[in-house]
């Protein structure tokens, strides 16, 4: 059979090409990065919910799997120009100014970090020590720990401000980000664990950590860390000249309030890949209304998309976790690898 081509190294098409290599089929992984791992590894995450593993550890394992198995061909600092043919007679033209013949394809192409820039009211890019969830990662998985950049100091109070960049209708960002809320309470538990002495305050319109997350990481961070949750209205971020300010309306007692910090994190939320109408337009798939690529639904064919023989995985389908964006690659492979093997068995007989 012809291999089947897999778009984007990150955890999706990595989990989709150890999918398909495990059924002993052939794929093509094509990555626009100089190296694999997706966000994680370009973002420099820290622990990964809900495994704890450092990122560097868990997903450059399976870099390390995939690099090393004959059935996958990888290319990487590539990217496909374009594609057309049917199912189990695509030809796509590659970057590199190569062309390769493939069965199938899976666009595992990922999401794109919220830029803060468009949240100025909340103080990031005015103020030093205004930074995002991701930037609090990078402190925690160099080791260097969590610092305000204006100083170097260890920050005595800290404030989390959830959905910066999602459920807000006045910038265009309508969805829920849903790994937000879990994500923030895992870093104020690692704020608290590595600064006892540091007070962390999370400031939300609702909490979402769904399914099992709300007993591991929501009650977890209050109860065992001393996390202190705030449902507020935030209005803006500004700074008295020695401390960031943070003033809103708690929304419980229907009251202003204003609390100085050291350091403000914005929760940044997932927006669509930068390059989808790009990828939308070279596939030939059709878009969500909020710009993810869009699938059909699932009681049919997992992971399809609006062209047959073309699957998606993972975050490039919406906001998602690291962990159903892996099982969602595995879906869509056994999906593919159907494609392929049905169009070899047809051109057999």
């Amino acid at each position: 059979m012809k291999p089947i081509l897999v778009v984007g190294g990150g955890p999706a098409g990595l989990a989709a090409t150890h999918a398909l290599a495990n059924v002993g089929q052939q794929s093509i992984l094509v990555e626009k990065m100089d190296r694999l791992g997706g966000a994680p590894i370009f973002s420099g995450y820290a622990k990964l919910v809900p495994s704890g593993r450092w990122a560097d550890e868990a997903i450059g394992g399976m870099v390390s799997r995939v690099e090393s198995d004959g059935l996958i061909a990888v290319r990487k600092g590539t990217r496909v120009i374009s594609f057309d043919g049917a199912p189990g007679e695509f030809k796509a033209s590659l970057s590199d100014g190569t062309s390769v013949d493939c069965a199938a394809a899976i666009l595992t192409t990922g999401f794109t970090h919220f830029d803060s820039v468009n949240k100025p009211e909340w103080g990031f890019g005015l103020f030093p020590d205004v930074v995002t969830t991701t930037q609090v990662e990078q402190m925690i998985s160099s080791k260097k720990g969590v610092r305000c950049l204006s100083d170097g100091r260890k920050p005595k109070r800290v404030a989390i401000l959830l959905c910066v960049g999602s459920r807000d209708r006045q910038i265009g960002r309508e969805w829920c980000s849903k790994i937000c809320c879990t994500v923030s309470a895992n870093l104020a538990m690692e704020i608290r664990e590595e600064l006892p002495d540091c007070h962390v305050y999370i400031y939300y319109m609702d909490i979402r950590t769904f399914g099992h997350y709300e007993t591991e990481y929501y009650w977890r961070s209050q109860e065992e860390f001393k996390v202190k949750y705030i449902k507020a209205r935030i209005a803006e971020v500004t700074s008295d000249g020695k401390q960031l300010i943070v003033k809103g309306e708690d929304t419980l007692v229907k009251r202003p309030i204003t609390i100085p910090f050291d350091m403000v994190v914005h929760a940044i939320g997932m927006d669509p890949n930068v390059d989808n109408m790009t990828i939308s337009a070279v596939f030939g798939v059709d878009l969500h209304k909020h710009g993810y690529i869009a699938r059909t639904d699932t009681y049919g064919s997992m992971g399809a998309t609006s062209r047959p023989g073309v699957f998606v995985a993972g975050a490039a389908i919406g906001p998602e976790t690291i962990d159903d964006s892996i099982a969602q690659a595995h879906a869509a492979a056994m999906s593919a690898y159907a494609v392929a093997r049905h169009v070899a068995k047809e051109a057999a007989e």
